[in-house]
């Protein structure tokens, strides 16, 4: 009877351990993405004070942005939360197949979107050094879609992960943080899609 008690505490120990750790962890990367929000702040602030103060803010020959297209990558990314979303939960539920179904179609939707940038990129009559817009557009668009593929990547390696026995028997961290991660690139992107296409 003492060895089960003794076993017991010892269990309920390594359980708060683990969870404890899995909130200083998380706390970390919340820290994180406050740092990069403040980055992202900075350049949002950047792109009003030039839109403001900048004579013949469009380039020449350019009327403004098409904006039907990216809406439609909006939506998808947007409504991508909501897939990564249900990936947890299905990872909660302990249903590995679903939680796997669920990120590679966050996955597909986060490439469709992607590619759906790199066409409207070609298809633009302005470059990077056209002028103050020229320039806040594709560093604004570029390090967003850079913050996308990092996302992306983040949600292949836990997928992969899932196929490791016993991954999970140490927390959700990862999953927890690649989701919240992707949340956040989904908010910035919606303020972005304000600023570049909504205010033109």
């Amino acid at each position: 009877m003492d060895g089960y008690m003794i076993s017991e505490e010892l269990h309920l120990h390594h359980a708060e351990h683990t969870h404890d750790e899995e909130g200083n962890k998380m706390f970390g990367f919340v820290v994180f993405l406050l740092s990069e929000s403040v980055i992202f702040l900075s350049f949002f602030a950047g792109y009003i004070v030039y839109k403001l103060t900048t004579p013949n803010w469009l380039p020449s020959g350019v009327d403004g942005l098409e904006v039907v297209a990216p809406a439609v990558n909006t939506v998808v990314l947007v409504a991508s939360s909501f897939v990564i979303y249900l990936a947890e939960r299905a990872l909660q539920n302990h249903n590995l197949w679903r939680y796997r179904l669920f990120l590679l179609v966050t996955m597909a939707m986060g490439t469709y979107f992607l590619i759906g940038q790199a066409i409207e990129w070609r298809g633009l009559e302005f470059g990077f050094t056209s002028g103050a817009f020229g320039g806040m557009f594709y560093l604004l668009t570029g390090f967003h879609g850079l913050h996308v593929f990092t996302g992306i990547l983040l949600q292949l390696i836990i997928l992969v992960r899932s196929f490791i026995p016993g991954n999970f028997e140490s927390g959700h961290f990862g999953v927890n943080a690649t989701s919240l991660f992707w949340h956040f690139v989904d908010v910035i992107w919606i303020v972005l899609f304000v600023l570049l296409y909504i205010w033109q």
